[in-house]
């Protein structure tokens, strides 16, 4: 049996017994990765910790730090206030909202792990309180950082049209944009009525002086007369959020009701909150001005503030989501180590070399949505958009489609928890059973691999785009 065969079968193993044993899957890889890297591939030490994610180690740690601050302080509650004062209490539209700012922030030049961090912790905040699906907001997330991730001035985009230029292949940046857009769109409306969107729709809106009352708004109200919402839009299956009881219709109070009235607690601004809120903007600000890295900055902007505020911060630390730490840079030190022996690679060209084009495309659709869903999106199709160019070249297959299909299947499965974004969305959603959410975006992300490549494929590879 071959190292490559050995190594992709006990990570399988890894898979199963995390599953079936309840053990944390970042510490069985990390077993893993010692025993296949040091008897299979006679890697050192230095080789095995050559795949350690330091930069994904700091960005998880920096940013869930910085924002368990802002919990402890009220700041997330200030801003999902002002949320719901901006989309005058409609629940349903901050998951689009959230879709919106993610894609606008990577259109302009955002990486998009950096946009997912800045965002996803509000927007999970959002939804423990209101009662919506962590998997419908995180994956409404993480699925807008996609769309607008291969604008003509984006990062990603910028990245596969040099790729593109680079070995000398037709391409179309307006028709990447494009595809890519349209895959997450579609995507995210699916998503959003699957995960009980259209219960959000059917609840109305939030009344906006109870939710500045910090009383009974805690869940959206039905008007008077509507059926009685389920779960407060949960969708089946979603990890259980505490809600507050909605308040009662005026005709069924027995007591008179008195006039809502703000509450300084949850809207006014303190010196702690106001400092938290320059401190989000300044992270914003370093990562797409400055190109800064977003878990430098924000473990440091998190420090700032608790030598300022240490009794809103003291518990801070150990909110942090270690497990999720442990767990995401267990695995992908294994995914580094099949990456040293040339695992990866072996895959990759063993499907490059099958004479049928349209099979060897869809397989390569497929291989770019795996590994992606545990590795870098950009690293894969830098790696396979090379191995397509033989049969590409022979033009028996459109190379605008076969790229646009081949970043579309490596960049949507990042909803997986063990890719940086969906890593940031487990780490990020508060009062959620993780282990559960953690399954929940490990099918989802299944689904997405299984589903989106062939889709792609059958959409923009087969008609023969370009």
């Amino acid at each position: 049996m071959s190292p490559e065969l050995i190594s992709i079968l006990v990570l399988v193993v890894v898979f199963v017994i995390a599953t079936t044993r309840s053990v944390n899957m970042g510490a069985l890889a990390f077993a893993a990765a010692f025993g296949v890297g040091g008897l299979v591939a006679d890697l050192d030490a230095d080789g095995i910790f050559a795949g350690f994610p330091g930069d994904l180690f700091v960005v998880l740690v920096g940013v869930t730090y910085l924002f368990a601050i802002a919990r402890a302080n009220g700041t997330t509650d200030w801003l999902v206030h002002a949320a719901v004062r901006l989309v005058r209490g409609r629940v349903a539209l901050i998951p689009w909202v959230m879709f919106a700012l993610t894609g606008a922030l990577t259109a302009i030049g955002a990486v998009s792990p950096a946009a997912v961090a800045i965002v996803a912790p509000i927007a999970l905040s959002f939804a423990a309180r209101y009662g919506i699906s962590p998997l419908l907001m995180g994956a409404m997330v993480v699925h807008g950082a996609q769309a607008g991730g291969f604008s003509p001035i984006s990062i990603y985009g910028s990245i596969v049209n040099g790729i593109v230029e680079r070995e000398k292949l037709p391409g179309n940046e307006v028709v990447l944009f494009l595809s890519s857009l349209a895959a997450n769109l579609v995507i995210a409306g699916v998503v959003f009525v699957v995960c009980g969107g259209l219960k959000l729709w059917a609840q109305g809106a939030v009344d906006e002086r109870d939710v500045d009352a910090g009383g009974d708004g805690g869940s959206p109200a039905p008007a008077a007369g509507d059926p009685a919402p389920a779960a407060g839009g949960r969708a089946a299956g979603a990890a259980p959020v505490p809600q507050k009881a909605a308040p009662r219709p005026a005709e069924l109070r027995t007591d008179p009701a008195p006039a809502a009235t703000p509450s300084t607690e949850t809207t006014s601004l303190t010196p702690s909150r106001t400092a938290t809120l320059a401190s989000l903007l300044a992270l914003v600000v370093a990562v797409l001005v400055f190109d800064l890295d977003a878990g430098l900055t924000a473990i440091t902007l998190a420090v700032v503030l608790s030598t300022l505020w240490p009794e809103d911060s003291r518990k801070a630390t150990g909110q942090i989501a270690w497990p999720t730490v442990l767990l995401i840079c267990g695995v992908l030190t294994y995914i580094g180590v099949l990456d040293e022996m040339g695992t990866i690679t072996w895959a990759g060209e063993g499907v490059g070399n099958i004479g049928i084009p349209l099979l060897a495309a869809v397989l390569l659709c497929y291989i770019g949505a795996l590994v992606s869903a545990f590795a870098s999106s950009v690293g894969i199709m830098g790696a396979l958009i090379p191995l397509a160019v033989p049969f590409l070249e022979r033009g028996e297959i459109g190379a605008i489609g076969m790229v646009a299909a081949l970043a579309v299947s490596a960049t949507v499965v990042d909803v997986s928890p063990f890719s940086t974004n969906g890593a940031l969305v487990l780490a990020a959603a508060p009062d959620v059973d993780r282990e559960r959410f953690f399954r929940q975006l490990m099918v989802y992300g299944g689904i997405v691999v299984a589903v989106v490549p062939a889709a792609a494929w059958l959409v923009m590879v087969v008609p023969g785009w370009g």
